[in-house]
């Protein structure tokens, strides 16, 4: 722990007397967080800090704001990447002068042009 301690003194202090972490150390630390049996709590107390402000650091990190540096001992899940699904094809649209009205095994083939008050009494017709 005298190693630790005499590190410490060496982090520079702000005119409140908090220490003022620089964000490369601040990485450093979370990075040991990471590191396998490893814990917040055990790594806060190692640099006599509380475990939220550790959390809070380990925040940033995942919001891109701390760069992280790569330690020996940090152990990774390894990720896969699954193919993406295909994607279905859109029907073909096909110009037609026809329109289809279709209930059950019944099939109306109307013009295209028929009226929309004159297809809606066929569907209330093939509803009935």
């Amino acid at each position: 722990m005298g190693a630790i301690s005499e590190f410490l003194a060496s982090v520079p202090r702000r005119a409140d007397g908090k220490r003022n972490w620089p964000p490369e150390l601040k990485a450093r630390i979370v990075a040991e967080t990471l590191i396998e049996g490893e814990t917040v709590n055990s790594v806060a107390k190692r640099y006599e800090l509380i475990p939220s402000t550790v959390s809070d650091w380990r925040r940033m990190a995942r919001q891109g704001k701390l760069v992280l540096p790569n330690l020996d001992g940090m152990d990774f899940v390894p990720v896969e990447i699954e193919p993406p699904a295909p994607v279905a094809q859109p029907l073909e649209v096909t110009s037609s002068n026809t329109l289809d009205v279709i209930k059950g095994d019944v099939t109306v083939r109307l013009d295209a042009a028929t009226p929309a008050v004159r297809i809606a009494e066929i569907a209330r017709a093939l509803a009935a």
